[in-house]
Formats: structure tokens, sequence, C-alpha cells
């Protein structure tokens, strides 16, 4: 009877299993897109460096290094001396990043510990690479042991991070909106209009984060982590201290540069706002090679042995010292834990 259905027996079904590859429940995969992702900003970086050095090589392949030693001989005492000075007040503005995130979760921590911490924490990550990630790692390790939960020190970093991007955004749009001519420098094409545009757009940005503070935006939600708007106080003290550490880190390389062709000091911050945010975006390890592309291309003008020179003063006071500081006061605070447990 092939018109009839049969009752009580529902039509069989089958399931086909879909032609693509499988991820979610396929544990391989995972691991593999999982290595991918680890190892990507890693080559990234390194790639940054050796390309950077190649440029670098060829456009210093006239230059000894007995040029490079009379460069840095020429530095006057004061230029030395007032460049370590800056570095000082660099970290201590760094420093004052971590005591700007404590105040706004609401957790005291000793000073003297939060600036051991801030500095450390800097002096590696700035040496590393990725210091948003690198911090985080540190801070967890040392703040946790002061009670911090892991949420606590993710909203601290976040509000350290901000702090500097918003402190970056300050400084690039009064630089653009006083000094339009200084992306000149990298294009040779005259843009004066459009920097004071970008400059003022970036001032905008910085207005936009300030009112949403008076308006008491409600918290940013994601998944279980919970960031509150930082209270106009809080931003106040971000957009006070953070900017320091811009000025006093540009300065460090302005005192060690030469005085026949020096631009003058905003120039100068121009060409390091733009060197440092570069190098921060390329992931190379202390932005090796491409900090020093960026920055000789900014002042091609000057004598490229007395800017050599000043780059690696910086590199001396800014990175150098303090990773070796920064690496002894690891070893202690380890030591001290490793202590405390024994007992």
């Amino acid at each position: 009877m092939g018109g009839r259905i049969r009752r009580g027996r529902p039509p069989r079904t089958t399931s086909r299993r879909a032609s693509g590859p499988a991820t979610h429940g396929n544990p391989a995969m995972n691991w593999q897109a999982m290595n991918w992702r680890r190892y990507f900003w890693p080559v990234v970086g390194i790639a940054a460096v050796i390309f950077s050095l190649l440029l670098l090589w060829h456009e210093l392949r006239g230059i000894s290094l007995d040029d490079v030693w009379d460069g840095i001989s020429a530095i006057s005492a004061p230029g030395w001396i007032l460049a370590a000075l800056c570095s000082v007040i660099a970290y201590a503005s760094l420093a004052g990043y971590d005591h700007i995130a404590l105040l706004h979760i609401g957790k005291k921590v000793s000073w003297l510990f939060v600036t051991l911490c801030s500095f450390t924490t800097y002096a590696l990550s700035h040496n590393i690479g990725g210091s948003v990630f690198s911090g985080a790692v540190i801070r967890y390790r040392a703040y946790g042991t002061r009670g911090l939960s892991g949420q606590d020190v993710g909203v601290l970093v976040a509000i350290c991070w901000i702090t500097f991007v918003l402190s970056t955004i300050l400084a690039s749009g009064l630089v653009l909106v006083f000094e339009p001519e200084i992306l000149d420098r990298f294009s040779g094409i005259a843009h004066h209009g459009l920097s004071k545009a970008a400059g003022i757009a970036m001032l905008i940005v910085v207005a936009a984060y300030i009112f949403g503070s008076w308006l008491h935006l409600r918290p940013l939600k994601i998944a279980g982590f919970q960031l509150h708007y930082p209270a106009l106080p809080i931003v106040a003290r971000q957009l006070l201290i953070g900017p320091i550490e811009l000025l006093a880190a540009a300065a460090i390389i302005f005192f060690a540069l030469p005085a026949a062709h020096n631009p003058g000091y905003f120039v100068v911050l121009g060409v390091f706002l733009v060197s440092f945010s570069i190098a921060q975006i390329s992931h190379a390890p202390g932005g090796l090679g491409v900090f020093e592309v960026v920055f000789l291309a900014g002042l091609s003008d000057m004598d490229p042995v007395g800017v050599l020179a000043a780059l690696l003063v910086f590199r001396l006071f800014y990175l150098i010292i303090p990773l070796f500081l920064g690496l002894g006061i690891v070893l202690l605070f380890e030591r001290s834990q490793f202590s405390r447990t024994e007992s």
C-alpha cells in the first residue's frame, strides 16, 4: 500500500557531520590555535628588530665605533646629570601610575612597595616588550602577596594602561597643534592642516574622557570583569602625572643631544612620541632598532653621530640600568618570599 503512512513509527532521520573541521571538540586543533597565538607577536617583534637593524645599518654604515664614542664623549657633564635626573623623574611618574590605580580600586599598599613594584614592572616590561601582558604577570605576582585578587590586578593594569594611552594622546595632540610641521620630518610633505586637525581630534578625545567621568558612566562589564569609570579626582591625577613621564623620557634624549642644529625640546618631544609609539606597536623587545630608525628619520637634519649617541644615553638610563636594578629587586623579593614559606 504505497500511499499509506504507518503510525507509531516516527520517520528515520540521518544526521550528517559538518564537512568543515570541528575545532571546538578537537583538543589538538585548539592547542594548535593557542600555540599559534602565543608565538605570533614574539615573531612579529623579532622580525621588526631584524628589519629595523638592517635599516639602521644601512643608515649608519659610514659611521665607525670611534665616531660613536666621540659623540658620547662630546656630551657635557651637565647633559649627563640632567639626563640621569630626567630618568629618575620618568620612573617616579611611572610609579604614580600604580598609585593612581590603587586609589581607584580602593586598596592600600605601602608607598615603598608600590614604588618598587612599579619600577620593576616597567624596567622589565620595557626591555621584554608587550608591556601590558608582561607587566600584568609581574604585578600579579607582587600584589598578590598584598591581598589583591586577580580582578583587582586586572583593574590596576587597565587603569595604568589607560593612563599611559591618555597621556600619549594628550601630549601628541598638543605637539600636533603647536608644532604641526612635526609630521613633515617623517614624510617630507607639508601636512600642517592635517596635523592640526589630528591634534584637535586627540584633544577632543581627552575632553570626552573627562566628560565621561563627570557623567558617572556605567562600569564596563566583560564576562566577570568589571571596570568602573575613574572619578574626576582620579582623571585629574592621570592627566597630571601621566604626561610628566613622557616629558621626562624625551628630555633624557634632549639633554644628551648636541647643540648644533638642535630643533628644540618641543620638536624632540614630538619625534620621541612618534618613535616610542611605533616601537610599542612593533612589539620589538625594548623597541630595539625600531626606535632608533624612526628617531633618526625625525632628526635627519642633525648629525647622526650626535643623535645616535643621545639614543644610547637614553637606552642606558631608561632601559639598561633600570633592567639590572629591577632584576636585583626581583631576586630580593623572591628570596624574602622563599624565607617566609620556609619559616
